[in-house]
């Protein structure tokens, strides 16, 4: 088929560049690549009350890099509600000598900024090239419609996989394999996942998906992810 001129050129070369992709699909976390890290909140309050460095949010989250039945893993999978966890919580935090409301910290944590997010504007870009874009959150089920408000996250991502519908979390593996057969049944080697947690993203890397740690520098992120589409 030939088309005329430098348009017809354009599709040519964004048809090939397309045909010789390595990656289908980029899939993001949400809490700390779209809004502020909720661990960051934490140590803050920890150091307000006078607590150790990562005690109040061992007590808070439990080891965040295991799927426990500790009572925020629970919660994030749905299993109990969120008064109960939050009276859990506070009564390991008094088996500890510190008492405090965890709900009041967890309200304490700031939204998205919306297209002050470099991420957004990149998700949209993405979506603009033809990639498929999904978001693994885990999520507590009395805030799944809050979260949402946040950003436009219906016109941005293909897919939204919420722990707390499914009944498990990151790092269970199964998250992504669930993740990845929704989108398509797409090859794990065709997919990248970003992520503020590095034990996430070591699972997803056990799994054969390209990795991306998002931390304070969003740009930073942005251009490992380039460099990944890039190949």
């Amino acid at each position: 088929m030939y088309v005329q001129g430098q348009f017809g050129q354009e599709i040519m070369k964004n048809s090939a560049s397309s045909g010789n992709r390595k990656i289908d699909v980029v899939i993001f976390d949400f809490g700390g690549v779209f809004t502020e890290s909720p661990f960051h909140v934490i140590e803050d309050a920890g150091a307000a009350l006078g607590v150790l460095p990562g005690q109040l949010a061992r007590i808070m989250f439990g080891p965040y890099d295991q799927d426990t039945n500790h009572p925020w893993h629970r919660l994030e999978r749905g299993e109990i509600s969120l008064d109960r966890a939050m009276q859990e919580i506070r009564i390991m935090g008094k088996r500890e000598g510190i008492d405090f409301d965890p709900l009041e910290i967890l309200l304490s944590i700031g939204g998205g900024d919306g297209d002050g997010n470099p991420l957004v504007d990149r998700v949209r870009r993405l979506k603009e090239d033809g990639y498929q874009t999904a978001v693994i959150t885990n999520n507590i089920a009395e805030f799944r419609d809050l979260w949402r408000e946040l950003l436009p996250v219906d016109d941005l991502f293909d897919l939204i996989i919420d722990s707390s519908v499914e009944g498990m979390r990151k790092p269970d593996p199964q998250i992504f394999r669930i993740t990845l057969s929704r989108l398509g049944d797409i090859a794990p080697e065709r997919a990248v996942f970003l992520d503020d947690y590095e034990s996430n993203i070591r699972v997803a890397r056990r799994l054969g998906i390209r990795g991306v740690l998002v931390g304070e520098d969003k740009l930073k992120a942005i251009q490992e992810l380039d460099g990944i589409l890039a190949e």
